[in-house]
């Protein structure tokens, strides 16, 4: 990366723009005598203003210089682990629900939760975030990773019934990812589950899965999303595509069971702004260093202008020496 060290010297260039001025001088005095005028065109009257062009040339190389022109390479060192965060995300058929509007705009409930994660995993630059995905099973989608570009492709190919679309192991979910956080030595390891239905599946009782979670540090923040109804409804209420409301009870209980909090959020707004506040509460612990390394160019440009002055000393003082 090229930087400048002392940019404020290029406020000189119009100065060394000066010399060039002398070009516009009347052609009446540029000859010693009328009768070169009417010579005409020669090798030495077009080559007689190299020596001006070269200072010229000198000038503006030195003011690159001065700018002094480095190559910066900037290194990044962690000191300490920062937070080890798992994102669980409900992929059932209720997932699907047209209800989480923004700005005029209806989005499902997985679109609105696929952007907010997004945007929350790009403002955890220093800690390593994963992704577990769940409906009638739970499998880890994304391992623990500071590759947060990579999670963020994964997060934009996440898909309703990915994980089975007709029932929500909450807790196969809770499970999954305290495994996948159980043996790690962060100072913080956390859980941020999302669903808008209730545990109908999976071989775990959610409250079960939370105790097991508290007692190996982990917290688990539950978000019931959606708006009441817990999902698509069909022709007189007879079909629901997978899900039921939000079961709130058993949230707060894993919530308050691992010492963490639950959240409710009813539009893609109250989503923002619920990560927005377990960004808050978990704030990285991670200490970064940054080396960085500056290589001087200057030497590129004074050298070239130390050469082209010497020729233009030569130049000046021999074949195309003037006359007063």
């Amino acid at each position: 990366m090229l930087e400048w060290a002392s940019p404020w010297w290029f406020a000189a260039l119009p100065l060394a723009l000066l010399p060039a001025l002398g070009w516009l001088r009347p052609w009446a005095l540029r000859f010693s005598a009328t009768g070169a005028m009417r010579e005409g065109a020669s090798l030495r009257r077009w080559v007689s203003g190299l020596p001006a062009l070269l200072q010229l040339v000198v000038l503006l190389l030195v003011v690159v210089a001065l700018a002094r022109p480095q190559k910066v390479v900037r290194e990044t060192e962690r000191e300490s682990e920062g937070v080890d965060i798992l994102l669980a995300i409900d992929t059932s058929g209720s997932m699907d629900a047209p209800d989480m509007g923004v700005a005029g705009t209806q989005l499902t409930r997985l679109e609105a939760g696929k952007r907010v994660m997004a945007a929350f995993v790009e403002a955890r630059t220093n800690d390593r975030v994963g992704l577990v995905v769940f409906g009638q099973e739970a499998f880890t989608q994304v391992p623990l990773t500071l590759d947060h570009t990579g999670l963020h492709d994964f997060i934009g190919q996440l898909e309703i019934g990915m994980a089975g679309k007709s029932a929500t192991a909450v807790g196969d979910a809770i499970a999954v990812s305290t495994k996948r956080l159980k043996e790690l030595e962060a100072p913080s390891k956390v859980v941020i589950l999302v669903t808008d239905g209730k545990s109908n599946a999976g071989q775990i009782d959610p409250v079960q899965a939370a105790e097991a979670a508290a007692a190996l540090g982990v917290k688990v923040y539950t978000i019931g999303v959606g708006a009441t109804g817990g999902g698509r409804t069909g022709f007189m209420g007879m079909f629901s595509a997978g899900g039921a409301d939000v079961d709130e009870p058993t949230l707060r209980r894993i919530a308050a069971v691992t010492n963490a909090e639950y959240f409710r959020a009813t539009d893609a707004r109250a989503l923002a702004e619920v990560y927005a506040r377990i960004d808050a509460l978990e704030p990285s612990t991670a200490k970064v260093k940054e080396y960085v390394h500056r290589d001087e160019l200057f030497w590129t440009a004074l050298l070239p202008a130390l050469v082209l002055w010497g020729l233009e000393l030569l130049l000046s003082a021999g074949p195309l020496r003037r006359v007063p």
